[in-house]
């Protein structure tokens, strides 16, 4: 095994649990998250001399990035439907929680780049310009982009709301 070879594979070992949550909130169905999480670290390992000193963001963006292509393509848009999917993955941290498909069904209704600035800022902790940089847009963007998945969140959470992606007027 080459020196690169090992350190990547150090890399996967150390954060794949992280990116694989990451993964998940960027793209709900299990294996879909699981495709994602595979594609972007294969281009992370194909470009790993260009990306070694910052590997981690370098991931999340190219995960980011895969998501939103993935979505235009018409075979893999998602469909929501009344009754989540039952959850399968053992490491979700969140499974305890009673409201998690709940949350989930209503990521997964966000439009990709809101729902990308919602995970980045809001459950990845990073800042405007952080997320900024890993989207590639400015802080302006972030914010408004967050701004409305957020307001979309609040109003397909709502308690008198009936299906997901519905919830009336932007304020």
């Amino acid at each position: 095994m080459r020196g690169g070879d090992q350190a990547f594979t150090a890399f996967v070992d150390a954060c794949s649990a992280a990116l694989m949550r990451f993964a998940y909130l960027l793209a709900p169905q299990p294996a879909h998250a699981q495709d994602l999480l595979q594609a972007a670290l294969l281009r992370t390992y194909l470009r790993w001399s260009r990306v070694r000193d910052n590997p981690d963001a370098y991931v999340r963006r190219v995960l980011v990035t895969v998501a939103a292509d993935e979505r235009r393509r018409p075979w893999r848009r998602e469909v929501t439907t009344a009754q989540p999917p039952e959850p399968t993955l053992a490491y979700d941290p969140t499974a305890a929680i009673d409201d998690v498909d709940e949350l989930r069904r209503a990521l997964a209704g966000l439009p990709a780049r809101q729902r990308a600035a919602v995970v980045l800022h809001y459950h990845e902790g990073l800042s405007a310009a952080q997320t900024a940089d890993l989207l590639g847009c400015s802080e302006g963007t972030v914010r408004s982009q967050a701004t409305r998945g957020l307001d979309k969140l609040r109003a397909a959470l709502a308690p008198d709301s009936q299906e997901i992606g519905t919830g009336g007027d932007h304020d």
